[in-house]
């Protein structure tokens, strides 16, 4: 069997998807299992040992470009895929495969996909309330109930991929390494504020750690706000914009423990085991929670939260800016010790 996986755009969507992946290769024996996937996304699908080769699906967010997509399913069409597993919801994430003419097309109805899509599931969301249990019900047939638990993802990351990570970056591991990621691409509603993540830094400082932040060229500034904010003495080091996805990998693997806004690294994090604490503010657990038995959440649960909006629609932030570092400390260390 050779079946295509059309993988998310977001770096935690693709995270959440691995339970499915491990689903099907326990289903099938022998199956290769590619995956068409925006660039961006590709270095978490190659810690991924189920994914074998990565197709790059040139697409930007909400871009149709029907010429290339004709372009792309042309060069599909010639690998004789027999499945394809359509993860997004999107009209335009199904037509590669359709106009690829791969026979078995799966996926959620979605946007009324009934041409493009010929196995579909139906979305009922209390019954699939997570996001990872609705990527891996397409492993099941339409209707049929989702055994669990969900295996939990592994992304792959070992010492000699460190080793050139550090190399590259010109750093060296320290005994006890802290790593923030205080980004969070979906909006400021969800980033825990700068002061907070400073007073952090200069408390685990003091216990002996080193604190690099981790992020894209997006959180940058926001990694200097951290670091001006903090005590000379604490000296985070703001690697924000300056590792590619791969060696984020790579450096998360190597933390004592994370600290994560709910945010792509996030899953990254809790993906490769290591002792986590994800903040929530305007998002919810409920929907897209670290999958690890070593992620401890924190959320004040406040009446207005979540509201899911990308800036506070009441001007407060009162969710993020009233859950005080010394909280967050606490599961630190707890999680450190564990």
């Amino acid at each position: 069997m050779k079946a295509l996986i059309v993988a998310p755009s977001w770096i935690g969507d693709t995270v959440l998807a691995q339970p499915l992946f491990m689903r099907l290769h326990a289903q099938i024996p022998g199956l290769q299992l590619d995956a068409l996937a925006p660039r961006w996304v590709a270095p978490v699908l190659e810690r991924m040992p189920e994914i074998g080769s990565i197709v790059d699906s040139p697409f930007t967010h909400g871009e149709l470009s029907l010429k290339a997509r004709h372009r792309v399913a042309r060069r599909l069409a010639q690998q004789g895929y027999q499945r394809a597993y359509v993860l997004p919801n999107s009209i335009k994430s199904a037509l590669i495969p359709f106009l690829a003419d791969i026979p078995e097309r799966i996926g959620f109805v979605g946007e009324s996909r009934y041409g493009l899509i010929n196995h579909r599931h139906n979305l009922n969301k209390s019954v699939l309330p997570q996001m990872a249990e609705r990527f891996a019900q397409l492993a099941e047939a339409p209707g049929a109930a989702l055994p669990r638990p969900l295996p939990q993802p592994r992304l792959e990351a070992n010492p000699a991929q460190r080793s050139e990570t550090l190399a590259a970056l010109g750093v060296k591991l320290p005994q006890q390494l802290a790593v923030f990621c205080p980004g969070a691409e979906y909006g400021p509603a969800k980033r825990w504020p700068s002061v907070h993540f400073a007073a952090l830094a200069d408390a685990l400082a003091s216990r002996g750690y080193a604190v690099w932040l981790l992020g894209s060229a997006k959180d940058r500034a926001i990694g200097e706000e951290i670091v001006d904010r903090a005590n000379p003495g604490s000296l985070p080091l703001n690697l924000c914009g300056a590792t590619s996805l791969t060696q984020a990998i790579d450096l998360l693997s190597a933390a004592s423990f994370v600290v994560c806004n709910d945010s792509g690294l996030m899953h990254v994090a809790a993906a490769l085991g290591r002792p986590l604490v994800a903040i929530y503010g305007s998002s919810s657990p409920g929907f897209t929670p670290p999958l690890s038995d070593r992620a401890r959440i924190i959320s004040l649960n406040l009446p207005c939260s979540p509201c899911f909006k990308r800036q506070c629609p009441l001007g407060h932030l009162d969710c993020l800016n009233r859950l005080e570092s010394q909280r967050v400390l606490d599961a630190c260390l707890t999680g450190a010790a564990a």
